[in-house]
């Protein structure tokens, strides 16, 4: 304000992140608490809370004009839960210093049921400070544009010299998704579904919608390995292990995707569908290809008897797929430094493997790793679990690179 009014200091800047998984430099912020102990976390914090004590009190003078009330009211809202979320893990964490200088002085025998319950208590409210940092830091970390929209997800089975462990794996995540959005209570619509002959599938495509999906699958897209015993075969006799991949395609798709197609760019195939869908399937050509010709870009849809709506699935499909470009340009403004899903498909790009002879399925991102494949590919807790995990972690990521930029700033001048 030119009259020297109060002006408010920003927030966390979407522009200014680069949530790199692959940052080894993180190890000491991987999990929220951590975070929280940071000298520059509780600097910043403070001066958060200082400045909504500030606003609160400058609400209450009578000298001010409506512009700056709307101000005011407005940076208020935004610093509350941010203030009232600081506080409350303050004295959540002055609990645990209490509780933690008792248990030092419990240490003799008479006391140690004491000692016992004391450790428990100690645990449960290190779990809740946990949860309270996780809330924290989600309040600090803008909400992403895309993240509560619906989404189209794509599985395609990649090449081996295996055989058809690649195409099985592709049937087996694309039923682990289809479980997942069961499990979210979203609805999951196939839009393509084409199988391989021997049982597995070569490529599949559903749109998905609910709430916040696209903030719980962002990060599936890119290179999944499978390493497996084929059960048929030389392989399976000789407990031969083969490496497989599989890739995923999250793009999200805003509700009105303003995409204008030129009917003159467009070419328009029919064929006979096939896969699973009932005995119609091979009977006509309600099975629809569209194909962009200035762009190259392809779409199949074949879930519905007729053809004309088959025909609209694909075109809301190809608007997506177009509309994507305009985010990815978007998103690498943004996020400069961000790797955006997959990019040759090699196994050098892979993003998380699994390892049905180990049993054991590995996020390579944050160095995760979950017992149980069946688990996970059940598309239930488990993977929730997991997909949570990397949630909590971009944002680690995002209020980290945000205040090491800020102390780059302030060390520089």
């Amino acid at each position: 304000h030119n009259h020297g009014f109060w002006r408010p200091k920003p927030l966390l800047d979407t522009a200014r992140f680069t949530l790199s998984f692959n940052s080894r430099r993180r190890k000491n912020h991987q999990d929220s608490q951590a975070l929280w102990k940071h000298e520059t976390v509780q600097k910043y914090l403070e001066t958060l809370s200082k400045e909504y004590q500030q606003v609160s009190h400058l609400l209450s003078a009578d000298s001010l004009n409506d512009f700056e009330q709307r101000t005011l009211r407005r940076r208020c809202a935004n610093l509350s839960p941010i203030a009232a979320a600081f506080q409350e893990i303050k004295e959540a964490e002055r609990e645990v210093q209490e509780l933690e200088a008792m248990c030092t002085e419990l240490d003799s025998r008479d006391e140690k049921q004491l000692l016992e319950l004391a450790l428990e208590e100690k645990e449960s409210l290190d779990k809740k400070m946990n949860m309270l940092c996780r809330k924290l830091f989600q309040l600090l970390v803008p909400k992403e544009k895309y993240d509560r929209s619906p989404v189209i997800l794509e599985v395609t089975a990649g090449r081996t010299t295996g055989g058809d462990i690649c195409q099985q794996f592709a049937k087996e995540m694309f039923e682990m998704y289809q479980n997942y959005a069961d499990y979210k209570r979203w609805t999951f619509d196939i839009v393509n579904y084409t199988p391989a002959e021997i049982g597995g599938l070569h490529h599949a495509a559903a749109h998905i919608s609910g709430e916040n999906v696209y903030r719980h699958l962002k990060y599936e897209g890119g290179t999944h390995r499978v390493q497996r015993i084929p059960e048929t075969g030389m392989s399976s006799r000789m407990q031969r292990i083969h490496t497989g991949t599989m890739s995923v395609i999250v793009l999200p798709q805003p509700e009105e995707v303003d995409v204008k197609v030129d009917p003159k760019d467009l070419r328009i195939d029919t064929f006979r569908a096939k896969g699973a869908g009932g005995q119609h399937v091979n009977k006509t050509d309600s099975a629809v290809r569209i194909v962009h010709l200035p762009t190259g870009l392809a779409v199949e849809c074949q879930q519905e008897r007729s053809q004309q709506m088959n025909k609209e699935i694909a075109l809301r499909t190809l608007r997506a797929k177009l509309y994507q470009q305009v985010i990815e340009k978007q998103l690498s403004q943004e996020q400069r430094a961000r790797k955006l899903q997959l990019g040759t498909r090699a196994q050098s790009e892979r993003i998380r493997t699994y390892n049905f002879t180990q049993d054991r399925v590995t996020d390579h991102r944050i160095s995760y790793d979950a017992r149980n494949i069946k688990e996970i590919l059940s598309g239930k807790e488990a993977l929730d679990k997991l997909i949570n995990r990397l949630l909590e972690f971009a944002e680690i990521e995002a209020v980290t690179q945000y205040l090491e930029n800020l102390q780059a700033l302030e060390g520089g001048g």
